[in-house]
């Protein structure tokens, strides 16, 4: 695939690897931005991946901005030969779906979705042909999700089902923004699912909350005292659905500082993945569950 490269103002150069959402997109984005990032360029100031594009900031003063560009288009070479390979890590995420606050939120923004006389998980499942909301529930926690870029507000993870394309759940936004978003909601827009890391407004479907913090600035949870987010792009996730005892369970080992998600670490090939999905994706259950 042909990137599109463009620039942005005086001091931005953004780069197109696709115009729709694919892992193929994502590795290409990752080994360029990778080969940026590791070339230590003079002048590059910011380097944002996103899910099937990136953008470069960059002073004018230090390199010049058609410099840069050939560069950027030196690279799209090598990543294009370069092999599909990740060495990263399996997350197992907690969540409680059809609580009781997603549920009370989503009931007061009724007249702004699609469906007002049904539940944003009710909505969902209809609409992608399942029988009941449970046949969703086992649809959505059944399969790994691929992180693709963190961002839009700090800490937030932006999650790919990896399935084949036509077993992917998607699900539109509202078609007008609430105001108001929980913590910790487990969210679906078009083909993402997400983690909504604080409180504020959204857009996305909202099915259950997570009792698991993914972003901490005062840096007090246990396993964010390095870094204050959790994602990073080529993580894979793993839904895994609670009743509510075990969410109060998993949140006061949070609030006591116990809490420990599990957590291994992987060899992802996209290669591998594409040859058989199914298998691929029962080995990375293997692997997480293995003690």
């Amino acid at each position: 695939m042909a990137s599109r490269f463009t620039f942005g103002a005086d001091e931005h150069i953004f780069v197109e690897v696709s115009e729709e959402m694919s892992l193929e997109a994502f590795f290409k984005t990752l080994s360029m931005t990778n080969a940026v990032r590791d070339a230590n360029i003079k002048g590059v100031t910011e380097i944002c991946p996103a899910n099937a594009s990136f953008q470069i900031k960059f002073n004018p003063d230090q390199i010049h901005p058609d410099d840069l560009m050939a560069e950027l288009q030196r690279m799209e070479e090598t990543a294009d030969q370069a092999e599909p390979v990740l060495n990263t890590r399996i997350v197992e995420i907690p969540v409680y779906y059809q609580d009781p606050w997603t549920h009370e939120t989503l009931m007061r923004f009724r007249e702004r979705h699609q469906d007002p006389n049904s539940t944003d998980i009710e909505y969902a499942a209809e609409i992608n042909g399942f029988k009941s909301v449970d046949e969703f529930i086992e649809a959505h926690s059944g399969s790994p999700w691929f992180v693709s870029m963190v961002g839009f507000v700090s800490g937030l993870p932006f999650l790919y089902q990896m399935v084949d394309r036509d077993r992917q759940i998607q699900v539109p936004k509202y078609l007008r923004p609430r105001t108001d978003t929980p913590k910790l909601t487990v969210g679906y827009g078009g083909c993402f699912s997400c983690i909504y890391s604080v409180r504020g407004a959204g857009g996305y479907q909202m099915f259950g909350v997570t009792p698991m913090p993914i972003y901490d600035p005062e840096q007090k949870t246990t396993y964010l005292k390095d870094f204050m987010v959790f994602f990073k792009p080529g993580d894979i996730v793993k839904w895994k659905p609670i009743d509510r005892e075990e969410y109060d369970r998993c949140l006061a080992e949070v609030e006591a500082g116990t809490y420990e998600p599990r957590i291994r670490e992987v060899v992802f090939s996209l290669d591998e993945f594409n040859k058989n999905i199914d298998e691929t994706n029962a080995n990375l259950m293997e692997a997480l569950y293995a003690d």
